[in-house]
């Protein structure tokens, strides 16, 4: 039977009220993360195990199953969290299932085992009592955990759908336009004012206008915008058609990268789901006005973040950028007004209609409101996707929300922003997490990736990791980037061979800058964040590699020799067993010996060594 579309907001409400009717919220729910995440260490399986067991036990009346989105702690996964006291289990087997039913659903006992311990072994009943969770700020992600991504009746239950109606049916394009401008929302993506730019837009002259949401994050490590379209998608769609409302856009596209299958689903169905209910598609309650989005998968092309390039990329082009001062706002997608923002930008919409700027200007710092969200990844013991009020200090992510450094190791920097932020120190800990901050300290907020690091990483090899990472993905448009990131690159090799000089030093921060400056797009003028961050803190490291002829963390092969102690060898043969080489020499229960002349310096000997007997000088 086909759905009749809801027209006007009545009839939201009295869906919304329908469904809260029929949803007792005192009945046992078990919520299994099924996001990219979860889902590789196994949460499809344990979401089949809930599913035959509850049959099997006949308890289908009275207990409820749902698939969510990622519920941000990934380090933990499979989670699963059982309403409605909210009982959070981590790391959960198949096998654990029938003793979670039998058990906690049904006894109401608790599977002690399940429970996330912190290190000092304190045990966490409940998923607001998890550190993890404690200090964050979750109002985009707030919902993830929550409901199913591929039932538009969940969200509609939460409230979902209630902006747009609104927006609508009570204020003018110039009252929503302002809401934003005032909330002080920036692009978590670039940081520019997101009312100001759907100004220019709307004001900006074209036959036709169009909006974007960009969920293209091409960052090493970041996973924020993957896991929003995974876990809430009718939350961007709603954003978008909001803001297309508002600026006078009738068709929208969300761009979003290829290797996001389970994302491209779940929008994809958001969408069917949206049109079949009468928020996409013509008259939408009842405004005269109309609006409909495409999905564009991206090829993977990291430049392809970059707005212009990524408009070319829509249009059937090859993704590279244009000139700067022509405003995609004005002359945007096929030279029409075009208004792009990211996917978590445009979740936030809906939360700042339905609440209000009051509400949201209480949040966050100045000039950087609301809150930031991060893929917190790295040598952290509680890696996940974390929302923080902006100005939280760096110590309370890395500390508190995640766990500490991992096997007691000493902090050395933070990455934000991918290849194209900057490496930020330990005697910066105390920093606040917001746009400027961030620029000051020679970083930026960029996707939202956030990579903690150890003593034991060398900051020359994270400069050239990244710079190899730009050089394959700078589109060669312009000169600068081209030729500039290449330049660098072979620089900061030859510093981790231990074959450059210190003029080499001076020429690096040299053509650095001049790529800063003369880039064309993004991609270039960002590229020697990382080079030139490293050298600003860790100085001392690149000067080691050239003086010394010695990497201090160990890690660059040319600098570096594994070396046998001799009081802790006891001869067991493990090392010996896995060297590819064959560099290691030894009879059993004998002191075994590293040949330098065959040693490639893989490190499998030094991983394989159970009483840490292989060290590297």
């Amino acid at each position: 039977m086909k759905m009749k579309k809801i027209r006007t907001p009545k009839e939201l409400n009295s869906l919304q009220d329908s469904l809260r009717q029929q949803r007792d919220p005192n009945k046992p729910c078990i919520r299994v993360c099924l996001g990219t995440g979860c889902r590789a260490r196994g949460s499809a399986n344990v979401m089949s195990s809930f599913k035959d067991e509850i049959e099997r036990q006949n308890l289908e009346i009275q207990i409820d199953r749902k698939q969510t989105g990622c519920h941000g702690f990934c380090e933990r996964g499979p989670v699963i969290v059982i309403g409605p006291k909210e009982i959070f289990y981590q790391r959960v087997k198949p096998s654990d299932v029938p003793e979670i039913v039998s058990k906690t659903l049904l006894n109401g006992e608790v599977v002690d085992r399940l429970l996330f311990t912190d290190p000092a072994g304190q045990k966490a009943l409940y998923e607001h009592e998890v550190p993890f969770y404690k200090k964050q700020t979750r109002l985009v992600l707030a919902n993830n955990g929550r409901i199913d991504p591929t039932n538009i009746l969940d969200y509609i239950a939460i409230g979902g759908y209630q902006a747009l109606a609104k927006a609508t049916t009570t204020m003018s394009c110039e009252e929503i336009i302002d809401t934003i401008e005032r909330s002080g929302l920036r692009g978590l993506g670039g940081g520019f004012p997101t009312g100001r730019k759907w100004r220019s837009c709307k004001e900006a002259q074209g036959d036709v206008k169009f909006v974007i949401g960009n969920g293209d994050e091409g960052d090493p490590g970041a996973f924020s915008d993957r896991s929003l379209m995974e876990a809430n998608p009718h939350s961007i769609l709603e954003g978008m058609i909001i803001g297309a409302f508002a600026i006078g856009a009738n068709q929208g596209y969300l761009y979003v990268r290829a290797e996001y299958p389970l994302a491209l689903r779940h929008l994809q169905t958001a969408i069917d789901q949206a049109r079949e209910y009468g928020f996409l598609g013509n008259n939408i309650f009842n405004s005269g006005f109309d609006f409909d989005i495409k999905i564009n998968r991206g090829g993977g092309a990291f430049v392809c973040g970059e707005s212009s390039a990524l408009m070319a990329s829509i249009e059937g082009k090859m993704g590279e950028p244009r000139a700067k001062y022509v405003h995609t706002v004005e002359r945007g997608l096929w030279n029409q007004p075009t208004n792009l923002n990211n996917v978590k930008t445009w979740a936030n919409v809906p939360l700042i209609i339905n609440n209000g700027t009051d509400w949201y200007v209480k949040m966050g710092t100045e000039k950087s409101k609301g809150t930031g969200i991060f893929s917190l990844v790295g040598k952290v013991n509680n890696t996940g996707l974390v929302e923080i009020q902006m100005g939280t200090p760096l110590k309370t992510i890395v500390y508190d929300i995640g766990g500490g450094i991992t096997k007691g190791k000493r902090f050395k920097a933070v990455q934000t922003g991918g290849p194209s932020g900057g490496c930020i120190p330990e005697e910066l800990l105390d920093l606040t997490v917001d746009f400027e901050k961030l620029t000051e300290a020679g970083s930026m907020m960029g996707s939202g990736g956030m990579i903690v690091m150890d003593e034991d990483t060398c900051m020359v090899d994270v400069a050239r990791y990244f710079l190899d990472f730009l050089q394959n993905e700078s589109c060669g448009k312009c000169v600068p980037c081209r030729e500039g990131i290449k330049r660098m690159l072979e620089i900061v090799t030859k510093i981790t061979k231990g074959q450059a000089s210190e003029e080499d030093l001076e020429l690096l921060e040299d053509l650095a800058r001049m790529v800063k400056d003369f880039s064309l797009c993004g991609l270039g003028q960002t590229a020697p964040n990382t080079v030139l961050s490293t050298l600003r803190y860790f100085g001392d490291e690149y000067v080691a590699h050239i003086r010394d002829k010695k990497c201090t963390a160990g890690i660059c092969r040319d600098l570096i020799a594994f070396v046998i102690i001799e009081d802790k060898c006891t001869g067991c043969g493990a090392c010996l067993k896995l060297c590819p080489q064959q560099a290691i020499q030894g009879k059993p229960k004998e002191l075994h010996l590293i040949d330098p002349a065959k040693c490639m310096r893989c490190g499998i000997c030094r991983d394989a060594c159970p009483f840490e007997a292989i060290i590297v000088r």
